[in-house]
């Protein structure tokens, strides 16, 4: 009985290691447009603690995705924080700090608001928590790979999303980049997690080669026939 219990224990602290582990970042979020329209709307439509959950949430979702189980696999993140700001575009990370343009939440349709919102929220963590190859990767690659988590994979998809086949290169980046991405995931499943662990240190576009035995502009020819049609 003393062992059944102990073992109850230890069960217990280890969950409780795990969730801890999960929540080891700390997300701060500051609305400073809230003397326009779309600063207002965040406050009164979104808010900090809506927003703050759904960081958690992509946290979550895009450490599962690139099948990273424990600290020692990620990106060490100690920070997300997330500014709404009066600033055109629609939003721009660095350093772990996402910058959020009010006018772009102000002008969101009022049954895509969160939607969208997710869509573009999940894109930028994933900035702060996918590899680069200590920055000598393709932009185009990056920013692909995180179009790849927030709209296909983690389904906040907007109306106008490019096609499949769209473009002219692997590396162009975002919707064109993250369907190629969704061709080669087809190929492997897995791939992008992969991929983004091999780019840990350092990047090649041999990782292509190494993980589905094709050079990546064999598979950017085999993907574009694939959709001529």
């Amino acid at each position: 009985m003393a062992r059944f219990l102990l073992s109850i224990v230890f069960a217990s602290l280890l969950a409780l290691a795990a969730v801890h582990e999960t929540q080891a970042i700390e997300y701060i979020v500051e609305n400073r447009a809230l003397n326009t329209p779309g600063g207002v709307r965040f406050r009164d439509e979104l808010g900090v603690d809506y927003t703050k959950q759904k960081m958690r949430d992509a946290t979550d979702f895009i450490w599962n995705l690139f099948k990273e189980t424990t600290a020692a696999e990620r990106r060490d993140t100690p920070r997300i924080s997330l500014f709404v700001e009066d600033i055109g575009g629609i939003a721009a990370s660095s350093e772990d700090i996402i910058h959020f343009s009010a006018k772009y939440i102000e002008g969101l349709a009022a049954d895509k608001l969160k939607n969208d919102f997710n869509g573009i929220l999940y894109h930028e963590i994933t900035h702060s928590l996918q590899r680069n190859g200590k920055g000598q990767a393709p932009v185009g690659l990056v920013e692909g790979i995180a179009d790849f988590v927030s709209f296909l994979k983690a389904g906040f998809i907007y109306d106008g999303y490019l096609n499949p086949g769209d473009g002219n290169s692997w590396d162009e980046g975002y919707g064109v980049t993250a369907r190629f991405l969704e061709y080669c995931e087809g190929l492997k499943d897995g791939f992008v997690a992969e991929l983004n662990k091999k780019m840990i240190d350092g990047y090649s576009d041999d990782f292509f080669n190494q993980l589905l035995g094709k050079t990546v502009n064999q598979l950017w020819t085999d993907y574009k026939a694939k959709y001529a049609n």
